[in-house]
């Protein structure tokens, strides 16, 4: 599991686009990584608008956007085409990067009990190691709140260069 101030082990994930994605590529910018639930439903929708609406000022901050859920490659390019995500949209079908951020935990919907993604944010620096992170996510007002963090970790890394 990850800790705070500790570097997040690399992983490699099919992403939207064809792609192929390891963390380590990012070595250098800081990386957002939101775990949600499930393409196209309303909570998730409405989280990535927010980070589509936000996603030049995080690109300011030489921080780059990455969305994660268990669904697959195929339904994240129609809700990224759909939405107009700038960002790439990564598919953990077998929960490898879930269970090592320790998002997968019991929910209840409708008096059904599953397994599911908490929804969550990590905010990842520049060398790897995991800044900041938030569990449990409020969809209103939270990527305001991220890029809040983000702004004062940009900040302080251009005044320590």
């Amino acid at each position: 599991m990850i800790k705070l101030n500790c570097k997040v082990k690399d992983f490699e994930l099919p992403a939207t686009g064809d792609k192929a994605i390891h963390l380590s590529d990012y070595l250098g910018r800081n990386v957002v990584i939101y775990l949600y639930p499930k393409d196209s439903t309303p909570g998730c929708t409405t989280e990535g608008q927010d980070f589509r609406d936000n996603y030049k000022y995080f690109q300011q901050c030489n921080t780059e956007i990455l969305g994660m859920s268990r669904d697959s490659i195929r339904a994240h390019e129609n809700f990224k085409t759909k939405q107009s995500f700038p960002f790439d949209l990564l598919s953990d079908k077998d929960e490898t990067v879930c269970k090592q951020f320790d998002v997968i935990k019991l929910k209840k919907n409708y008096g059904r009990e599953y397994m599911g993604i908490e929804r969550s944010t990590f905010l990842i620096d520049t060398s790897g190691k995991l800044h900041k992170e938030w569990r449990k996510v409020k969809v209103k007002g939270h990527v305001e709140e991220v890029l809040e963090s983000v702004k004062m970790l940009y900040s302080a890394q251009i005044k320590g260069a």
